[in-house]
């Protein structure tokens, strides 16, 4: 396919045309010139800008079983581990090729430090991005594959509140022994600390959690679409960190996630959000695999948290040029809506 000749200048041409976070409702598009958000930045870019970073990682059956246990997933892959040729469904790369450093070298809450911002800008989240797949080379279990991840960029930002952050542009291609698969583009915003709190007034956390995930399918009547009812414990959310091998505290650690970050509970990570949302689109959409993803784009609007329950509803089908179907898909927790996604499909030629 000649959109895999060129990854990386294609994908840059498509992701201008399509959602990225640079538009999102946690990052407003004017730039902040002179300030320690641009200082960080360059620093982030001098330090890491033009290197290619490759790895590569034998995909494995267990790795993939475990994640179909962690999503609760009975009908896929939980009764053994898939043999070599199973195709890894689509979002699910991302427990595969997992952070490489050793304790001392992450970041105070936790997190890999390849592409973090320079102090201050300490606070992590995970912001947009979009996926292209090729539809003709798909990743299987027992692929030799190579990832070559690069930096793209790093802007200075200003979110509505007038606050600086950082916002970082990373970029994956994945490289199968039958070419070009997976071309993975995402993005994290990075905030200053919180002020610290007065000494003597935190009280220790102590929460039993009440509710196990759950994931439940009802008929949106109005939308005419399935939509799917979902609620992750802190359990599930501490086994999709094991798996990712995600040190990240805010996902796992109540007292400093509340305490340290400002959240009210641990939160839900931004993969899992983007895996749920891509396995919705392959049981609601695909109608059993005849239609192939081509792409998604994505953005994070607002943190989900553990033991609440959000969902993921389909807005509109809307059909495209020739063979495609743009999916314009959502994740609402109430009426706040905390993810958008737009998947684009291809139908059998």
């Amino acid at each position: 396919m000649a959109l895999f000749q060129h990854p990386a200048r294609i994908t840059r041409r498509i992701l201008a045309s399509q959602i990225m976070m640079t538009t999102s409702c946690q990052a407003s598009t004017r730039h902040v010139h002179s300030s320690a958000a641009q200082t960080a930045a360059s620093e982030l870019l001098k330090k890491v800008k033009g290197q290619k970073f490759v790895r590569k990682q034998l995909l494995d059956g267990n790795q993939l079983q475990k994640l179909s246990l962690t999503l609760g997933r009975r009908s896929e892959f939980c009764t053994g581990e898939p043999p070599d040729g199973t195709y890894l469904p689509y979002g699910h790369h991302l427990v595969y090729f997992t952070p490489s450093q050793f304790e001392s070298e992450l970041g105070a809450d936790g997190s890999d430090t390849t592409f973090n911002s320079p102090a201050p800008f300490t606070r992590r989240m995970w912001a947009g991005g979009e996926m292209l797949w090729n539809p003709q080379v798909q990743l299987r279990i027992g692929d030799r594959v190579e990832e070559t991840t690069e930096i793209l960029d790093a802007k200075a930002k200003k979110s509505r509140d007038g606050s600086e952050m950082v916002l970082v542009d990373v970029e994956k291609i994945f490289v199968s022994p039958r070419g070009v698969a997976l071309i993975d583009r995402r993005s994290w915003i990075f905030r200053q600390p919180l002020p610290a709190p007065p000494t003597g007034s935190i009280a220790p956390v102590i929460t039993i959690p009440t509710a196990k995930s759950h994931i439940q399918d009802d008929t949106d009547l109005k939308a005419g679409y399935t939509m799917r009812n979902l609620v992750w414990s802190p359990v599930a959310l501490f086994q999709f960190s094991a798996l990712t091998f995600n040190a990240h505290m805010i996902h796992f650690n109540e007292s400093w996630t509340r305490q340290v970050e400002g959240h009210p509970n641990v939160v839900v990570h931004g993969p899992l959000n983007l895996i749920n949302l891509m396995d919705y689109w392959r049981d609601v959409h695909s109608r059993g695999g005849a239609i192939k993803a081509k792409s998604i784009a994505y953005r994070a609007l607002s943190p989900l948290y553990a033991e609440e329950e959000y969902t993921i509803g389909t807005e509109a089908a809307e059909e495209g040029n020739g063979e495609t179907i743009r999916y314009r898909l959502v994740v609402k927790r109430g009426e706040v809506v905390c993810m958008r996604g737009e998947v684009v499909g291809v139908r059998p030629s």
